[in-house]
């Protein structure tokens, strides 16, 4: 009784959450795998049940639904239709609602449920293609023209110029006979024209980067002639950098305005870089005006370097000073486009931003940059140098000039650059008073530019062998920056100067440490070493230097006298043949290289070899006198009198050279000749012994009259020769006991009277002739400018031609820009 009491609400209001739980059964979907009903609808209801007609009397169906408590129960439509699938009567509904999902009336027949048609079974195989129908040759020809012309700029870009040549032809054989094939077989619309412009454009250009220049121009112009390519037109631009390279400058700058007049306006680029070639054409021919206007129109358009400078240059060209100061000024305002050196220093320590900062510093886009801003400060730091002498009334004005402006722009670094680029202007004019005060203004600036500065004021105090100087300011240089491998290098040169090897090699190393490329440093290791006598150390310099510089003859010359010194001769003439090659004009190489095979015993190629140095240089006394006695050797005394007669006119003080000459004609048998180039002798220096001897001999063969003569004049000649010898010797016991009794005695002053009386004796008088007995004393008596020959020290000779025969400085010095 009481369930079916309902209480009313105290209050007459909705409950806002009523309905939530109400459950229809309808959507009870958890137990229909197990609803017979619902499973034999799926399987039956497609296709098998008759159209909805007239016939069917109710407006309501109902069939046993299965829900979740397994009961079955009858549903209706809200509108009291038979529900979809539903069976009334034993006839079932169709179930159009399930046309899309494949449900057909084959259904009906027998056939199952299969909407992917997977009954069908697999897909036949695809049919084989014929390689030999005429579309599928035509297509492996395409693709075999695209590879050739693949293959050929590939060759390009890796120098082979050669073979993208070849590959270029064929890919132009290949696409001719594609071109027939295709009109052969269909018509002449399905032409590929891309592929024949690809194909010609790359025949021209490897034509033109093989310097085949005609043939080039000549499939330029069936490019360019030819109306099926749309953009033939832009390739005069390569025409008239052909012309411009044969120099036919007229033509070029023909096609470079024609060029000009075909690009739309929108490639605003490649607009300004024609009519930068087309200023540079201008330039060649020398109209100046002309290139001032193409100039000025890209400077106002799209400023770059490049064609400011070009601007400078035709302003200067045409002398214009106030032009080329406003076009020096447009240049400097030119955008680098380049991040500052702020972005690549790391301002906290967050490691992420740190390692980010590292990758960044040194990669492709930074290397870059730097490129971009060195070609920048090239062409203001050349520009600057070239107006700087003619815009002012000086030469220091202008470069004032320039100075100020630099500092007024964003490269304000370079102002002190080109201070010092002043001073060493100075140094090229041999002012060095005005070079000396530059420097020194800069050495109150920052420490790079200190550094720099004393650099070069070293430089010029060692270079005038003020070595206290030079020292000072090496050590200046090394203070502000001790990274500096030039301050190093000069403080090295310094130091050897000075004669203390061992430090100058500490401070050569360290120069090298701070910059392996410096090559002044490493080369003056390689000499230190030498003084050191390390010979193998100072060959692995050089050999190292030589890697470096390849061309080099005093690198080649070092390592060869090295060699020479190591006593290992065969070296030492393969390492001098190299040298040869690069200065085969050098006398005193061709000298050496004579000496070297003349002691290892090879007559010939030393006398081939002291023969080409007379040529280059006939005034070497050691090399005539190896020749004459090379001439003399083999027996041959005629040709030795031409070099001994060349040795007399060098040296006409010297009695050994015409006494040579008179010795050959002698051995030769021409007694007369002989006779009179004696007597000649004799009136020149009447006291030579030998000379005396000789006319005596002579006369006496000859039978001649002038015999006794000669006689008396030998005999006086040799009385006073011994009289002379006696009192040398006295002179010498005199002073050797001057000098015992001056340090036994107290009277030094008389002591020293009577050696200087006793140096004195010896001497002849002003008008009393020298005599002398032998070509020695000869040498001895008469000043030799090069000092006496027969006597003169090898090893000092040989110092200087060991270690100074290309420059009069044993050290590289280095001047830094």
């Amino acid at each position: 009784m009481m369930q079916n009491v309902h209480l009313a609400p105290e209050e007459d209001e909705d409950d806002l959450y009523s309905g939530y739980n109400d459950y229809n059964p309808i959507f009870d979907i958890e137990d229909l795998e197990n609803d017979t009903g619902f499973q034999q609808a799926v399987r039956t209801s497609h296709g098998r049940r008759p159209p909805v007609t007239a016939k069917i009397p109710s407006t309501s169906a109902s069939r046993p639904l299965g829900t979740a408590f397994g009961s079955k129960a009858t549903l209706t439509s809200s509108m009291g239709r038979p529900t979809t699938g539903a069976i009334q009567d034993g006839v079932s509904r169709p179930m159009t609602a399930v046309l899309a999902a494949g449900y057909t009336k084959a259904a009906m027949r027998g056939s199952s449920f299969d909407p992917l048609g997977q009954a069908r079974g697999p897909a036949p195989p695809l049919e084989m293609k014929n390689p030999d129908s005429s579309e599928e040759k035509i297509k492996q020809l395409e693709k075999k023209v695209n590879e050739l012309v693949e293959e050929s700029c590939i060759a390009n870009s890796c120098g082979d110029l050669k073979l993208a040549l070849e590959k270029a032809k064929e890919a132009g054989r290949k696409e001719r006979a594609l071109v027939r094939q295709r009109v052969q077989t269909s018509t002449p619309n399905n032409i590929n024209i891309d592929l024949t412009y690809s194909v010609l454009l790359n025949l021209a250009s490897q034509y033109a980067a093989n310097e085949m220049y005609a043939e080039a121009l000549n499939t330029y112009q069936v490019i360019v002639k030819n109306k099926m390519f749309s953009n033939g037109g832009i390739l005069k631009v390569n025409m008239g950098n052909i012309y411009l390279k044969q120099q036919n400058y007229s033509k070029a700058i023909k096609f470079y305005r024609m060029a000009l007049d075909q690009v739309p306006s929108v490639y605003k680029e490649m607009r300004i870089n024609i009519m930068q070639n087309i200023g540079v054409a201008f330039i060649e021919t020398g109209r100046y005006i002309d290139a001032i206007h193409s100039f000025e129109h890209i400077m106002s358009m799209s400023p770059n370097l490049k064609a400011g400078y070009n601007l400078i240059l035709c302003y200067f060209a045409t002398g214009d000073r106030e032009q080329m100061k406003k076009a020096f000024q447009k240049l400097i305002a030119v955008p680098l486009e380049v991040d500052d050196d702020d972005k690549y220093i790391s301002t906290n320590d967050d490691p992420h931003t740190n390692l980010l900062i590292e990758a960044i510093k040194n990669d492709s886009l930074r290397q870059m940059e730097r490129e971009r801003k060195s070609k920048a400060e090239e062409y203001i730091m050349t520009a600057a140098k070239l107006i700087a002498p003619v815009i002012e009334t000086s030469f220091a004005a202008g470069y004032d000039w320039c100075v100020e402006v630099v500092k007024a722009s964003h490269y304000v670094e370079l102002a002190n650059d080109l201070e010092i680029n002043k001073a060493t202007t100075y140094l090229r004019q041999k002012d060095f008073k005005q070079a000396l005060e530059t420097l020194k203004m800069l050495e109150k600036k920052d420490s790079r530019v200190k550094s720099a500065a004393a650099t070069n004021l070293s430089f010029l105090y060692y270079l005038e062998n003020d070595l206290a100087q030079a020292s000072k300011y090496a050590d200046l240089a090394v203070n502000s920056d001790r990274y500096n491998p030039a301050a190093l290098t000069n403080k090295g040169n310094t130091v050897f100067a000075n004669g203390d090897y061992e430090k100058a090699a500490e401070f050569y190393k360290e120069a090298l440490r701070n910059d392996s490329s410096c090559t002044e440093a490493l080369y003056n290791l390689g000499l230190t070493y030498k003084k050191l006598n390390r010979l193998d150390e100072a060959l692995d310099c050089f050999l190292k230097l030589h890697a470096i510089l390849r061309n080099s003859a005093e690198v080649l010359y070092q390592i060869a006298n090295i060699y020479e010194m190591m006593e290992d001769p065969n070296q030492a003439i393969e390492w001098l043949m190299q040298m040869i090659s690069i200065v085969p004009t050098d006398p005193k190489i061709l000298a050496k290289l004579g000496k070297l095979y003349d002691n290892e015993g090879d007559k010939s190629q030393a006398f081939h070899y002291y023969y080409e140095s007379y040529r280059y240089f006939p005034s070497n006394i050691e090399v005539i006198e190896w020749l004459g006695a090379y001439y003399i050797d083999t027996q041959s005394c005629e040709k030795a009198i031409e070099y001994f007669e060349r040795a007399e006119l060098i040296l006409p003080t010297q009695v050994k050279w015409p006494l040579m000459v008179a010795s050959c004609y002698r051995r030769s048998g021409n007694y007369q000749k002989a006779l009179e180039k004696y007597k000649v002798i004799h009136r020149k220096f009447p006291e030579n012994v030998e000379c005396l001897r000789f006319l005596v001999r002579l006369c006496t063969d000859m039978g001649l009259k002038e015999v006794q003569e000669y006689v008396t004049k030998l005999k006086k000649v040799e009385k006073l020769k011994e009289i002379r010898e006696q009192r040398i010797k006295s002179g010498r016991d005199s002073s050797a006991r001057s000098r015992k009794e001056g340090n036994a005695g107290d009277n030094t002053g008389g002591t020293k009277g009577e050696k200087l009386s006793a140096k004195l004796k010896p001497l002849p008088g002003t008008n009393e002739p020298y005599e002398s007995s032998s070509s020695k004393e000869i040498d001895a008596a008469y000043i030799d400018p090069l000092g006496p020959q027969a006597e003169r020290p090898k090893t000092a000779a040989r110092k200087r031609t060991e270690e100074d025969v290309f420059a009069d400085e044993e050290l590289g010095d280095l001047l830094p820009e």
